[in-house]
């Protein structure tokens, strides 16, 4: 199963442009924590466009690159204080991260996850523009997902939608 799974994501990485490694990161899978609540703190101080590259890079830092293991500071600070713009602000926002506010933040979005049906990862809360939200599981129902935001289907179209 976890070849197949693994060839899956190859498939749906290749359609969509995904970047990422030919192999998982080891271990996996890791706790990431730490790195949820320093993104919790980044959430709460700085734009969301900030934000969204922190996650970008993460991702790229541990899919692409295999920088492991993510959750300890030593390897994704130095990931984070690249889009931060310095090793300080990174630092603040890790020590934010340790907060009671950014821990009860990373509470609330769990429990959001789970009371729109979250079961396991990844999955994805998606809004078409009349405003009806839905929850996916799985990379193989990005077509799903792509449907459902009404987006257009280039080329020949995705043939095997799940």
């Amino acid at each position: 199963k976890g070849a197949y799974i693994f060839h899956q994501r190859e498939r749906w990485a290749t359609r969509f442009s995904i970047p990422f490694a030919p192999t998982s990161p080891e271990p996996f899978p890791q706790l990431t924590l730490q790195v949820q609540r320093t993104l919790c703190a980044i959430m709460l101080t700085q734009p969301a466009s900030t934000l969204d590259a922190c996650f970008a890079a993460l991702y790229h830092a541990f899919w692409v690159d295999l920088v492991s293991p993510i959750n300890k500071p030593e390897n994704f600070l130095p990931v984070l204080s690249k889009v931060l713009g310095g090793e300080g602000v990174a630092k603040e926002m890790f020590e934010k991260g340790n907060s009671a506010e950014a821990k009860k933040v990373l509470a609330g979005n769990t429990e959001q996850a789970f009371q729109e049906g979250a079961f396991g990862l990844p999955w994805f809360v998606a809004t078409d523009a009349e405003g009806r939200k839905e929850g996916f599981w799985g990379f193989d129902h990005l077509g799903q997902v792509v449907d459902h935001l009404g987006l257009e289907r280039v080329g020949s179209g995705y043939r095997a939608m799940l």
